[in-house]
């Protein structure tokens, strides 16, 4: 247990900092900087070059690179270019909002989708279960960003409302923090939950198609009974696994709704800083996004450990 945890921790480790040098080489990679966008028409070599060296852009790569992961080692990732202000700052009041939309939405996808998977795992066949898969493959052929203008202008034309248009922390108040919330959530959370959906129904049905199974209902074992302590524990494992996966499709959606309900959450920034080229913020925000994504499966596979002991014991 001890040593495959050591081993997990060196390789997540080790993939933070191949990230880091990926973000760094695409951020790299965007046409133009932002000497550009501060200079616009103006052509200005002595000005342009100022500011290269201003901003460290004379130097070579490898050089911008390892000052620039000393200083996030050290946990300073900088001062936006354009903004003036400390990238962790704005990074952290960003990510307030992306984060509690995200489990917001990971709530609502789970009440959502393990329920509706489950019904139409019983009922395999049926009416119903059709029913079900037919939500489940709408909600993951929609767009996010359909959905989210589908309801904006459904709600609007039915009920005459629409969310508040600035965000309100859920500390000032939460009925307008909800109030704004309420439409990016369910969009994020109907899809969310059409794969939800689909993944445990997958899940049910083949755990009623094995041995195990049809011997305990063939010797008479309520199937009630054969749901609760056979299919519903073999399907928790892989239910754990997708509900990372989950989480992290969910932070990646919210880049979208995040623009279409203009919320100041971090994929809203990241766009911003792509615009104006604000090196420090948007290899900052990629960093924290993948540091997020390798610390979830690091998480899953730790939880592996807890619920299953033959993966423990192995």
């Amino acid at each position: 247990m001890v040593r495959h945890l050591a081993r997990r921790l060196l390789a997540s480790v080790v993939t933070a900092v191949l990230a880091s040098l990926i973000v760094f080489l695409l951020v790299r990679s965007v046409p133009g900087d932002v000497v550009a966008q501060m200079m616009g028409q103006t052509s200005d070599p002595i000005a342009a070059r100022s500011l290269r060296e201003f901003f460290g852009l004379d130097q070579p790569i490898y050089v911008q690179y390892i000052s620039w992961l000393s200083s996030v080692l050290s946990g300073d990732l900088g001062v936006s270019w354009t903004r003036g202000h400390p990238v962790g700052q704005m990074i952290r009041d960003a990510f307030s909002v992306t984060l509690q939309l995200g489990l917001m939405t990971l709530v609502v996808a789970t009440l959502v989708g393990v329920p509706l998977g489950l019904i139409a795992g019983i009922f395999e066949g049926r009416w119903l279960d059709r029913l079900i898969q037919s939500f489940n493959l709408i909600g993951l052929a929609a767009p996010v960003f359909w959905v989210g203008l589908m309801l904006l202008v459904g709600v609007s034309s039915l009920i005459g409302w629409s969310p508040p248009l600035l965000f309100v922390p859920p500390n000032q108040s939460l009925t307008d923090n909800l109030a704004i919330l309420a439409l990016p959530i369910l969009s994020l959370g109907l899809l969310q939950a059409a794969a939800y959906g689909q993944f445990v129904r997958q899940s049910v049905v083949s755990a009623f198609h094995q041995d195990y199974v049809r011997t305990a209902i063939a010797m008479g074992v309520p199937t009630r009974s054969v749901f609760f302590k056979h299919i519903l524990r073999n399907i928790g494992i892989p239910l754990i696994t997708f509900m990372g996966l989950i989480l992290i499709q969910i932070l990646g959606g919210t880049v979208i709704i995040e623009s279409l309900f203009a919320l100041p959450g971090l994929g809203r920034l990241l766009l911003s800083s792509i615009e104006t080229r604000d090196y420090p913020v948007l290899q900052g925000g990629l960093l924290v996004v993948v540091s997020i994504a390798i610390s979830v499966n690091l998480v899953v596979d730790l939880l592996y450990q807890v619920i299953d002991p033959r993966v423990r014991l192995s």
